[in-house]
């Protein structure tokens, strides 16, 4: 353990000891050092001025000749050495730095002298021989700096000066980078930089790396004085307010202990700005002129750069330093921004960028005067191109930085009080983007520039806020805000500021209105201002006087007159009205002028006086000096200035006031004394040489004093320059402001831009408006849709189809447009509505170019394009993803560059690059993906589609063009009705509306466009009814356009039927059940009667019929008159299966067991509960008024029934009119239940039994008088027998019921009677009738049963029979006897 310890202790000695070696060897070196610059000094001084190489050694001293004190004192350091003391850093420096400064301060030492004594100055300020601990060295480097600043050069050559010169820059660099510069006074440090300024003063004239050398350090004084400014604390007092901005002497004091600090910074930034207003006389023709010396401004600029660089936004915790920034630095640059070169220019450009960086939140009027006095002037009215181009580029700058284009927005734009900034920037690059002579130059391109890094930057912060849904977030003003109110921005409460400074635009907007109304009418303007709630009721006169003062393009006579109404409320409103104005540190007359450029100064005497004696107040007391007694003296002085202009400048005044006559009119106005005559004769002398224009109309584009005084007071008291970040909210307000100069631009750059980059960027460009326009800025995509459509070239009316493919082919802008226009279609289907039109009309070219496939929906599939992006992003993956999908969609368009387009093509495949561009379009998925689109999306789509398939807007060569055409459209139409299945109650009644519009077309030719219509409408119809769905109405609105179609030309069914016969059997056999309304069933079983028309789709047909009625599930009193109806016409085709008819026969006379059970339970079955509006919104049901709930429904629905098998009971087929007879008189004996009351039963004889024995003996007859015809003759007789025997056995089974109607005698008398039209039939050529083989049974057989009954009897006060007895004895004879026996 002590053997470690002894080596622990035996390290640190060895540690000590080097340490102590290494201090030793850098003492004397330090000591060696020193004494060789002693040595060096006296050498020099020794070989004298007149030494030269060439004439030996002198014989006597020149060290004689010189103060032999500094001599001495070289020699005494050099004794002194190498035998210090102490340590070097603890002596005090003047010791060893007095001998050099000697040297440096005598003026009879030869400049070599001078040139070593520096170099050894600066060597000991490198070798850090003492710091900033070191005893004394605040005074010796107070030395240094005295020693050198006054160092004269009296006896030397301009050679050797200027050698001199360059160890003087050097050793003024190196005192501010020693460690002890931090203990030099401010006044130490401004002597020391305005030595090195008289170094570059000298310099201009001498050789260039001397000026370069100076300049070079001059820029490293200011940096090191303004790198130390963000460490200087801030006093709480000072950074408070700004009330002590001219009086600091606390500061300065504490600057004297602490070394240099801010009172240097701003003694040397105020010598910077005063370098800008250097002026150079320039001679020429005899007169001499004063410009801006431009070398001089320019290098005062990079050193005001370099300082507001160095310092940043420490400069806003010193109110002087800031106060200089505020008003001299940016008075001056706005003054000679204006006039300046485009170097100078572009120089200040750069300075206030970097004041907007750190201090923004302090120069808001400063910076707004800017663009407006300087960029705005410079870039707009007709500058040199050059200068244009600095100023653009200068303004690009700007609107690179991340958040400068919503801030100026926020705090300009949106403030009625400050010009529209934002939308100003924003059109001057849209007017620069544009060509004047159809070839883009440098400015063009770089406006451009401009223009897409503010619509990308909008677009880029548009979609980060998630959270907040798209759309076009109105904002309303529903009650009255005061407009000049301002609301700071908190953190905490951000959605509150967003919606004050949105609601602050409208009021602007609002108050740009009234302006054009007051201009126009001056009480309707104001009758504006209530209704627009910018004005309280009653009238708040602060909201009239903010109007009158601060809205652009007022009538200024208007606003004289109002403002010198002596209405109470006129009063008030002058007097807010001039509290608005601020004029401290003006003059009176300057005050004056700007007060009555405002307005219009009224004619009448006494609102003169009104307006004066106001403004007099409000100046008196904004006057901080004591030259006015009172508001009086003010009042007088300026009535004395008014009637001094109208005297100076009216030429009907010939003699004129001299300057002795206008002080001598105002002796003792200032409470009886004089004011002073130098003041007096000021104000003469403004208004003798200016006049005041008391009728002023044409506003100043100049930055006047008075304006840039009142500038600079606002600065005082109104709020900050507001730093803000983006909100979804304001950047769709901020590109509604741009929109339609930005749409413009776009397409002109593109139109005439040929160089592939910037065919790029402009559509980067395209994208990113689409980008915003998800915002509710639809009109805006449509505009620009339009525009590039056209750059297609596939919209050229007068170019053929050869040299549009031609043109497509051969030139990369179409390409580029087309698949610009695509691809927004792709991606941005939602924002779309009216400029569906054209890229419908595009895709109908494509199509007839031959350049899409037969059914677009499948290019998908067949694309097979190898590139990184063939494949689309779903929708749902494009939704929001807007980075990630922009940087997929500008890789795609890299694709269509020549050499890509090439890769893997031979020559002459001009077609297999065509298709591959359309492959990339994804045409397929615009139509396949837009199930989610919005409903005025999807009404202008179809709305496009529809009327482009009935050819409105287009032109057809060939009828098969045409047809093709309509096919292609309505394949779209199909596709994207089918995608939005799920919602097709809400879009399709816009899309029948359409259909109705089509139908009135003049020359509408509705083949094919029914055709196709037609068959599209059947897909939809089946993928309707594919799943069950709750709301009814969609069954009404399919049909009803299923119906249009095939009404505009029936021949339609016929054509179409094989598919009519599919879909109504597949919806009929398999979604029975999703069928609900009257009308839907109407429809498919009136289409399926289709079927019967034609013998291929018989079969189909008729078993979805069978299964239908065999079923009985699905047979309602909805759809039962319908099937009886559709049945019908099964029995009337021809050649068709006589079984399946009899067993459709037999399922109608079994399908009357449905009609009892609803008879018996009324509502119970499913049709039952049809609403009334499904049932009453479609046609009637034929012979049938009252619907589903009446009490006699069923019956009028066996009725109906029955007619049907009585009209089949006429077909030709005579087992199948047979079968009718026997289904008839099996549902008749099925229906007992229903025939329970003896009026249906007599109205069922009546309607069908009595009807049927009619036609059939009518046809019999029919048959009798023609030639040839007794087979069909004698099978119509044998039908009729079968009749007449249903006639009798129903009558029997319903004579009950029948015989206790009122009406039971006229019946009996209708069946007699149709037994002797039977029995006495007449069959002429063709033999007796074999009829009146049976009646006689029938008669007999009826007659017994009705006496059996005691239906038919001899009654006195009846005489049916008497009646009986005499119709039988016309009818038969022989039965007379036994029926009726005596």
């Amino acid at each position: 353990m002590e053997d470690f310890t002894n080596i622990e202790e035996e390290e640190d000695d060895h540690k000590k000891n080097k340490d102590s070696t290494k201090f030793k060897r850098r003492q004397l070196g330090l000591s060696c050092m020193l004494n060789t610059e002693v040595g060096a000094v006296l050498a020099v001084i020794r070989r004298g001025p007149e030494f030269n190489p060439n004439n030996g050694y002198n014989i006597s001293s020149p060290e004689e000749s010189y103060d032999s004190s500094m001599v001495s004192s070289l020699r005494s350091l050099r004794s002194l050495i190498f035998n210090p003391q102490q340590e070097w850093r603890t002596i005090d420096p003047s010791i060893y730095l007095s001998p050099f400064l000697d040297v440096i301060q005598n003026d009879e030492v030869p400049a070599s002298a001078t040139g070593v004594a520096l170099s050894s100055i600066l060597k000991i300020l490198k070798f850090e021989v003492f710091d900033d601990k070191t005893p004394g060295a605040r005074e010796a480097m107070e030395s240094i700096v005295a020693g050198i600043t006054s160092c004269r050069l009296e006896k030397t050559d301009p050679v050797s000066e200027d050698a001199v010169m360059m160890k003087i820059l050097q050793v003024l660099a190196g005192v501010m980078q020693h460690k002890a510069s931090t203990l030099i006074s401010d006044h130490a440090v401004c002597t020391l930089v305005n030595a090195c300024f008289q170094v570059v003063q000298q310099s201009v004239n001498r050789g260039d790396l001397l000026q370069r050398s100076a300049r070079y350090t001059m820029h490293e004084l200011i940096q090191a004085v303004f790198s130390r400014l963000p460490e200087i604390k801030v006093k709480e007092r000072e950074g408070e307010s700004e009330s002590d901005m001219e009086d600091d002497d606390d500061e300065d004091d504490e600057s004297l202990e602490s070394g240099y600090g801010v009172r240097c910074a701003i003694d040397i930034f105020h010598f910077l700005c005063s370098l800008l207003n250097v002026v150079s006389i320039v001679d020429g023709d005899g007169s001499t002129s004063h410009t801006a010396d431009e070398d001089v401004q320019i290098f005062a600029l990079v050193l005001i750069n370099s300082a507001i660089e160095l310092s940043g936004d420490k400069i806003g915790k010193h109110p002087k330093l800031l106060r200089m920034i505020q008003d001299d630095l940016f008075h001056h640059l706005i003054h000679y921004g204006t006039w300046s070169s485009s170097f100078v220019l572009s120089m200040i450009c750069s300075t206030v960028l970097n004041a907007y960086h750190f201090l923004r939140r302090f120069i808001r009027f400063q910076l707004e005067a800017f663009f407006g006095y300087v960029l705005f002037r410079v870039a707009f009215l007709g500058s040199s191109m050059p200068l244009q181009e600095v100023a653009v580029e200068g303004i690009i700058n700007f609107c690179r930085q991340p958040t400068f284009i919503v801030e100026v927005y926020a705090n300009y734009d949106c403030d009625p009080f400050c010009r529209n900034v934002f939308e100003e920037v924003s059109r001057l690059l849209c007017k620069h983007s544009f060509t004047a002579n159809g070839h883009l130059n440098s400015l063009n391109i770089q406006a451009f520039e401009g223009l897409l890094i503010m619509i990308h930057n909008i677009a880029d912060n548009i979609e980060k806020d998630e959270s907040i849904p798209l759309g076009p977030y109105p904002i309303q003003l529903n009650e009255y805000k005061p407009f000049w109110e301002e609301k700071d921005r908190v953190d905490d409460d951000l959605e509150a500021w967003v919606e004050h400074v949105r609601m602050r635009k409208v009021q602007k907007k609002r108050l740009l209105i009234a302006a054009n109304h007051f201009n126009r009418d001056n009480k309707k303007g104001l009758e504006y201002l209530k209704h627009a709630k910018l004005i309280s009721d009653p009238p708040d006169p602060k909201a009239y006087a903010y109007f009158f003062r601060y809205t652009p393009g007022l009538d200024k006579k208007a606003i004289g007159e109002y403002l010198g109404d002596p209405d109470s409320l006129y009063l008030q409103v002058l007097k807010e009205f001039t509290d608005t104005f601020h004029f401290n540190g003006m003059n009176l007359d300057t005050a004056l002028r700007f007060y009555l450029e405002s307005f219009w100064l009224p004619g009448e005497s006494q609102k003169i006086q009104r307006i004066v004696e106001v403004f007099s107040e409000r100046f008196y007391d904004q006057q901080s000096s004591d030259i006015f007694a009172s508001k009086d003296t003010v009042l007088i002085l300026c009535y004395s200035l008014i009637m001094l202009n109208t005297d100076q400048h009216k030429p009907q005044v010939k003699k004129k006031m001299t300057e002795e006559d206008f002080i001598k009119n105002n002796r003792g106005i200032n409470a009886g004394h004089d004011l002073p005559r130098e003041y007096l004769a000021e104000l003469f002398q403004s208004i003798s040489n200016h006049a005041i224009a008391l009728a002023q109309t044409i506003v100043s584009l100049e930055m006047s004093p008075s304006r840039w005084i009142q500038l600079i007071n606002l600065s005082r008291v109104t709020p900050t320059f507001i730093q803000c970040d983006f909100d979804k909210r304001m950047c769709r307000d901020m590109f509604a402001c741009i929109a339609g100069p930005s749409v413009a631009a776009l397409s002109s750059f593109f139109e005439h831009a040929d160089e592939e980059e910037l065919l790029h960027e402009c559509i980067e460009g395209l994208f990113s408006v689409a980008r915003i326009a998800q915002f509710g800025l639809e009109d805006t995509l449509d505009e620009l849709i339009s525009s590039f459509c056209k750059f297609t070239t596939l919209l050229n009316p007068y170019a053929s189809s050869e040299e549009t493919m031609f043109t497509f082919s051969h030139d990369l802008k179409p390409r580029l447009a087309t698949l610009a226009v695509f691809t927004i279609a792709n991606d941005f289907r939602d924002s779309i509505r009216g400029g569906w039109k054209n890229i419908v009309d595009c895709l109908l070219k494509l199509k007839r170019l031959k350049l899409l496939p037969h059914s677009v929906i499948d290019l998908e599939a067949q694309a097979d394009v190898s590139t990184p992006d063939s494949s689309a992003l779903s929708l749902d993956d494009q939704k929001f993803g807007g980075s990630q999908r922009f940087s997929s969609m500008i890789t795609r368009f890299s694709l269509l560059s020549p050499e890509n387009m090439e890769d893997g093509l031979t020559l002459g495949s001009e077609f297999e690059q065509n298709l591959k561009m359309i492959k990339m379009c994804r045409i397929g998925s615009i139509f396949s993906n837009s199930s989610n689109i919005p409903k005025d999306c999807l009404h202008n789509l179809g709305r496009s589609l529809i009327f482009s398939a009935a050819g409105k807007g287009q032109k057809f060569s060939t009828p098969v063009e045409e047809e093709e055409t309509v096919e292609f459209c309505w394949d779209l139409i199909t596709t994207i009705t089918l995608a939005n299945v799920h919602r097709f109650q809400f879009f399709w009644p816009n899309f029948h509306e359409y259909l109705l519009a089509v139908a009135q077309f003049p020359m509408f030719s509705p083949i094919p466009f029914a055709e196709r219509a037609l068959l599209g409408l059947l897909k939809v119809c089946l993928k309707l009814f594919s799943t069950p769905r709750e709301d009814k109405q969609i069954e009404e609105l399919i049909f009803k356009s299923i119906t249009l179609m095939w009404k505009l030309d029936k021949e339609i069914l016929d054509t179409c039927h094989d598919v009519i016969s599919q879909s109504m059997s597949k919806i009929v056999i398999e979604y029975p059940a999703n069928l609900q309304t009257q009308f839907g069933w109407k429809s498919v079983l009136n289409l399926l009667s289709v079927t019967w028309r034609h013998p291929e789709t018989y079969d189909l047909g008729i078993e979805a019929l069978i299964t239908l009625l065999s079923d009985g599930t699905h047979v309602t009193k909805t759809n039962y008159a319908y099937c009886i109806d559709c049945a019908f016409g099964c029995f009337l085709a021809k050649n068709s299966p006589i079984e399946k008819k009899k067993k459709i026969l037999d399922l109608l006379a079994d399908s009357v067991k449905l009609l009892v059970q609803w008879h018996r339970t009324q509502y119970s079955d499913p049709g039952s509960n049809v609403s009334a509006a499904s049932s009453t919104s479609t046609s009637s049901m034929e012979d049938n008024s009252r619907g589903p709930g009446s009490a006699n429904y069923n019956m009028n629905l066996f009725v109906k029934l029955g007619e049907a098998f009585r009209r089949t009971s006429l077909s030709r087929q005579e087992e199948i009119r047979n079968h009718a007879v026997y289904s008839l008189h099996k549902s008749f004996n099925l229906a007992e239940e229903l025939l329970y009351l003896s009026s249906n039963c007599i109205n069922y004889f009546n309607l069908v039994i009595f009807a049927m024995v009619d036609e059939l003996h009518e046809k019999m007859l029919e048959y009798s008088r023609r030639e040839n015809a007794e087979r069909e003759m004698r099978s119509m007789e044998g039908t009729l027998k079968l009749a007449m025997e249903l006639l009798s056995d129903m009558y029997l089974n319903s004579l009950r019921q029948i015989a206790e109607s009122p009406g039971f005698r006229t019946f009996w008398l209708g069946i007699l009677r149709r037994m002797d039209t039977c029995m006495k039939a007449d069959l002429g050529h063709y033999g007796p009738s074999s009829l009146s083989e049976i009646i006689p049974d029938l008669l007999k057989k009826i007659i017994t049963h009705m006496k059996d009954e005691g239906i038919l009897a001899p009654k006195e006060d009846d005489d049916m029979w008497e009646i009986t007895y005499i119709q039988i004895q016309w009818i038969c004879p022989a039965l007379k006897d036994e029926l009726f026996p005596l």
